[in-house]
């Protein structure tokens, strides 16, 4: 009796999957046409797209290089690659060199990037935010290698 009432049980679920797959059959379409409608729709507010690093007009950015945001991005997604600056060299009375550290490169590899946002939440400069740019689709994985600082970029200035 068990066997026959699973039976019967099973075909009751069968004809309710059937009957929701008939009825999305019928009901008018909400999907929208991406590439005919491109650009006409505005992405929600808190969507993320990509990583971009803000650059005013004077091809200036925030970015100090300090490396938090590598550090905590949980794929290894972010790689800096910073360079020392010497702004003195050293005295001949025996003082150190003044120096500092610049941003060289920022590479940010969006193929293994997981969107998680703690790179953007950790940054102490506010130096990298996320676009609304979602098309990334490309036959071959290292055109999703960006370089986020342009060439010749430097450090601003703090504001006073």
């Amino acid at each position: 009796m068990n066997y026959i009432k699973n039976i019967l049980l099973g075909i009751w679920h069968l004809m309710q999957g059937m009957y929701i797959t008939m009825l999305n059959f019928i009901r008018p379409k909400v999907t929208e046409c991406y590439p005919e409608n491109r650009g006409k729709v505005e992405p929600l507010g808190a969507m993320r797209g990509e990583l971009v690093m803000f650059h005013n007009e004077n091809n200036q950015h925030r970015c100090t290089a300090c490396g938090i945001c590598q550090m905590n991005c949980p794929n290894g997604t972010i790689q800096i690659h910073s360079k020392t600056v010497i702004l003195e060299p050293a005295g001949e009375d025996g003082t150190p060199a003044k120096t500092k550290k610049v941003l060289d490169k920022y590479i940010y590899d969006l193929g293994s990037c997981t969107f998680c946002s703690i790179c953007t939440i950790s940054c102490p400069q506010n130096a990298i935010e996320w676009s609304k740019n979602f098309e990334h689709a490309t036959f071959t994985s290292p055109k999703l290698l960006n370089q986020l600082n342009h060439d010749g970029s430097s450090l601003m200035e703090k504001q006073k």
